[in-house]
């Protein structure tokens, strides 16, 4: 049997990290493919993220994804940064280049967009503005990537107002903040509705909003995957929306990510999902 070139090597930086779906999903891919390497989970604080970066390359690593609360920081530690990463704000994977520099990208807007067209295929971005609860990373890459989309228009209501009128300032016109009390009555002739706060992940409070303005043709979605059903795609589909929930994202911002380092771009096929349910 021949033995390839080199061990392939990535991994995921956060804190914490031991619960990351990214290994399990990385390394399906690689066996899928025959690949022969390892996608490990890597606890790294950010006093230490610049030093575990810059050893990357002389590891053999051909990259890294990125979590909390490293996704911010990392901008100012990479060599180069690809366009998109830089208007978001953060970045969420890194490639070893080949001169051995660090290149940061970030694949959110990818992972969600491609969600949003697998499970709401009928969906179009020029249909109606969008609204999006909450005001932290997940919203810059979603803003991000409804904006290229098309979208007319992005409503943004977050509980701090000062935090959506700044994020609405970086991105432009078509993005408009509102108060966390108008976010029901922003509903009204909306095309998609995005819950992008951690409200209904397990350990948190639930979201409170009424849908009752909120068209019926419009799609629902909530970046929350744990539980995969929250109690907001719950009350959407009662209520006959296509719910759209947040596992797509995850499983899609992996792809392109993977195909950076490995030269494969995989596929989020029903065996997948099922097995990161399985781990839900």
């Amino acid at each position: 049997m021949a033995h390839p070139d080199r061990y392939l090597l990535a991994g995921v930086m956060g804190s914490p990290i031991m619960h990351s779906r990214s290994p399990k999903i990385h390394n399906l891919w690689l066996a899928e493919h025959g690949l022969i390497g390892h996608y490990a989970p890597l606890l790294v604080e950010p006093a230490g993220l610049e030093k575990a970066l810059r050893a990357l390359a002389p590891l053999g690593f051909s990259g890294v994804n990125l979590t909390i609360p490293l996704k911010e920081l990392a901008l100012k530690i990479v060599d180069r940064i690809d366009p998109l990463a830089a208007s978001i704000g953060a970045i969420n994977c890194v490639v070893i280049g080949g001169d051995g520099a660090l290149e940061g990208y970030n694949y959110d807007a990818f992972g969600f967009i491609a969600s949003l067209r697998e499970q709401a295929p009928d969906w179009r971005a020029g249909s109606g503005p969008c609204v999006l609860l909450g005001a932290g990373g997940a919203s810059r890459a979603i803003i991000a990537g409804l904006l290229a989309e098309g979208a007319p228009e992005i409503l943004l209501a977050n509980r701090m107002l000062e935090r959506a009128q700044a994020l609405a300032g970086e991105f432009g016109a078509r993005v408009k903040p509102v108060t966390w009390r108008e976010r029901e009555g922003a509903l009204a002739g909306a095309s998609l509705l995005v819950n992008c706060t951690s409200m209904g992940m397990v350990g948190q409070p639930e979201l409170q909003i009424a849908l009752d303005d909120l068209p019926t043709e419009a799609v629902v979605s909530d970046i929350v995957y744990a539980p995969l059903e929250t109690q907001l795609l719950a009350n959407a589909r009662a209520r006959g929306h296509v719910g759209v929930d947040g596992l797509g994202m995850l499983l899609h911002q992996a792809r392109p990510a993977f195909q950076k380092w490995f030269g494969i771009l995989p596929d989020v096929t029903p065996e997948l999902r099922r097995a990161i349910e399985g781990t839900l």
